[in-house]
């Protein structure tokens, strides 16, 4: 898949799922169960124990998902990643030597900041998509504002995005929306509770899906 097909099946799913499991079992079982809720775009975190297995466990097994790994911090995290089968990488913050190896892979780098300035030099240093992060704090309006003076950059928006505002996130002119716990309770990941992350997906494709 090449950067550009990332890319535009991210902003055609509208939903990245975030994950942070406890095991590869709980992850391929909850990427399936996403899956059959609609969501194919997974975003695992590095703030998860053995991430990179992870990643290349899934990606062997599941080759069908646009698979992720987040909350990257330094380029050689970034090309761990990217070597075990991670179609997009996503920072917290602006990370300079991460966007830059990410270009250097041809890979799309999702690129945390938060201020117009913070966007504006992720932008230009060769982010991707900007993700507004925490975006709860501001919410829809603040992805509004920021399109106004910026139409040239993509915005992706994490932190505070649900079934009930994950469409006024799309029609602020976001990018595409992510969610984590939200999407994926930890208690239903801890309980194996496959169903209900099932039917939580479902939601989340209906609401992002009644966004013309």
């Amino acid at each position: 898949m090449s950067k550009v097909e990332t890319l535009q099946r991210l902003k055609a799913g509208k939903v990245i799922a975030l994950i942070r499991a406890d095991g590869p079992a709980s992850l391929l079982a909850c990427a399936r169960a996403l899956s059959a809720g609609g969501l194919d775009a997974i975003e695992l975190t590095m703030t998860t124990p053995g991430a990179i297995e992870m990643v290349a466990r899934v990606a062997r097994e599941l080759p069908h998902l646009v698979l992720g790994l987040g909350t990257v911090l330094d380029a050689d995290t970034a090309r761990a990643g990217i070597a075990a089968g991670a179609r997009f990488i996503v920072t917290p913050a602006v990370r300079t030597a991460v966007i830059a190896a990410c270009r250097e892979q041809d890979v799309p780098i999702l690129c945390g900041a938060l201020t117009p300035t913070e966007a504006v030099t992720a932008w230009e240093l060769g982010a991707d998509v900007i993700k507004i992060f925490p975006a709860e704090f501001f919410g829809p309006a603040y992805i509004r504002s920021l399109k106004a003076p910026f139409p040239q950059i993509e915005f992706l928006p994490t932190g505070g995005v649900t079934p009930e505002t994950v469409g006024a996130f799309l029609q602020a002119g976001a990018f595409a929306t992510a969610a984590g716990s939200a999407l994926v309770s930890a208690a239903a990941l801890k309980a194996g509770d496959w169903a209900q992350i099932t039917a939580r997906a479902r939601q989340f494709v209906q609401a992002a899906a009644a966004v013309n």
